[in-house]
């Protein structure tokens, strides 16, 4: 079993060199209001720097297809994760203007309407994954708390599902690999797992992480 693993909220060249070093398929850069937001002009003076395989994926909250596609193209972003994009067809602009190379996940926080909110994702042919999140009150991402896994395996990560189901939230060094372990999900994704404070990555705790998912599915 091959893992995707991704680290989230960069906002430094610093770190995201950290994370590819440490051997994460993809970096996040934040584009939305965060502790952790960065411009597209930052994003754009740090990925000519990474390795060319290294992912590289804008998160954005109910932005518009033109921005994405202007920080996409300023940015060279790979890919897309996208929060509360309930707009009909914001999947399919961006899969008809940059082609099936951009990797594009719709993000859903696991709670009592799950079912509901991943069947419409299912049927959306435009989308090549699934993120699924916590969220708080405050915040719909980096929250650092983790939801309910043994609730949504019976749920959601059963096998043969055919789907590329990421786990997120609440994630660290210490408990990714129970989480792989109960989820068996196609990637995971962690932000203040690894951070030494918002925005800022904590070296041991990234490689500790990336190195804690890696075991685990060997």
């Amino acid at each position: 079993m091959s893992l995707w693993v991704k680290i989230c909220g960069n906002t430094s060249l610093e770190d995201a060199l950290l994370a590819a070093d440490a051997g994460a398929d993809a970096v996040g850069f934040v584009f939305a209001q965060s502790p952790r937001q960065v411009t597209p002009e930052r994003v754009a003076a740090i990925t000519p720097f990474l390795p060319a395989p290294l992912e590289k994926i804008g998160i954005f909250v109910d932005a518009d297809s033109a921005s994405i596609a202007a920080a996409i193209k300023e940015c060279g972003l790979t890919g897309v994760q996208l929060h509360f994009s309930s707009r009909d067809g914001l999947s399919a602009e961006l899969r008809r203007r940059f082609g099936q190379e951009l990797r594009i996940l719709q993000v859903i926080h696991f709670g009592e309407d799950v079912g509901q909110t991943l069947a419409t994702a299912q049927s959306n042919a435009d989308l090549d994954g699934i993120l699924m999140d916590s969220r708080t009150a405050t915040a719909v991402g980096g929250t650092g708390i983790a939801f309910d896994w043994q609730a949504a395996r019976r749920a959601i990560f059963q096998p043969g599902s055919g789907l590329k189901l990421v786990a997120a939230g609440g994630l660290h060094p210490d408990n990714v690999a129970e989480a792989i372990t109960t989820l068996r999900p196609w990637g995971v994704d962690v932000v203040t797992g690894v951070e030494a404070s918002p925005g800022r990555k904590d070296a041991a705790k990234v490689r500790a992480f990336v190195n804690a998912a890696r075991a685990a599915v060997k």
